[in-house]
């Protein structure tokens, strides 16, 4: 089984290899380093604060849309040849596939990590860009586990990535859809309670993906150990409830 799982895991980060993944991290990487400079000519104050900002928050984004439409199209094109149902018809269980496939996923996720974690360290101490990209890490792996899941179960490559990007547009802004259902406003009490209690519902079941790759540590050296702890825990709670979502969902299906 656990040579299956590793034969598996290495096949997906070739063909994410073989199919220019790697040169689309590197155009992404030199558009942002392009991007930023340019709007650092353009400000006034804080020039260099300005630069490693922009250029945090579009390597973030960028990371995050690349894999997420890697792995949906990647699966759905596979479903799409029967590859997938040759692989499953060969004496291994169902399980091996598709923690081969995260694996995989995973290990592809430390590609675009550790590019843009060595740029980020151009504007921030060392220290504080090891942290950013181990939380861009821990982020990605999250991300690859939740688009797993959406492409195996929705089995179509467009629901699949909007779904994907639903949840992490969710889950980068319910601290801040917190912060405005509890402060305080005119109008009648009793919808403002009931938005609140669902938002904080909301947040309990997702990821505090806000409290990840913040561009502060950048900024003002405020990283630490404790932060980056509550992140690798936040990654290996979500990563492995979504793991087990997707065995669950892959199982009960007739292929």
């Amino acid at each position: 089984m656990h040579s299956s799982i590793i034969l598996i895991a290495r096949y997906t980060l070739l063909e994410a290899l073989r199919s220019k993944l790697l040169w689309l991290f590197l155009l992404a990487a030199c558009a942002a380093l392009g991007l930023s400079g340019f709007l650092r000519q353009l400000a006034l104050t804080e020039s260099l604060a300005v630069q490693a900002a922009l250029l945090a928050a579009v390597l973030r984004l960028a990371s995050v849309f690349l894999l997420a439409t890697f792995i949906v199209t990647s699966m759905a094109r596979e479903a799409a040849d029967k590859g997938t149902e040759l692989l499953l018809a060969l004496p291994m269980p169902r399980s091996s596939y598709l923690l081969g496939k995260l694996g995989g996923y995973a290990a592809l996720a430390a590609v675009p990590a550790l590019l843009f974690g060595a740029l980020t360290a151009l504007f921030a101490p060392a220290a504080q860009s090891a942290l950013w990209a181990i939380s861009l890490l821990g982020e990605l792996w999250i991300v690859a586990a939740f688009s797993l899941l959406c492409a195996a179960s929705l089995q179509h490559a467009l629901p699949a990535l909007a779904a994907s990007s639903g949840f992490y547009v969710l889950a980068r802004s319910v601290g801040g859809l917190q912060l405005l259902a509890h402060s305080p406003g005119s109008g009648p009490s009793w919808p403002r309670q009931a938005m609140a209690s669902s938002i904080d519902g909301l947040a309990l079941l997702l990821p505090r993906l806000d409290n990840f790759t913040r561009t502060e540590w950048l900024l003002y050296a405020t990283g630490d150990w404790h932060a980056l702890g509550m992140v690798a825990a936040q990654t290996a709670i979500y990563v492995t409830l979504l793991a087990a979502c997707a065995l669950c969902d892959f199982y009960r299906r007739n292929i």
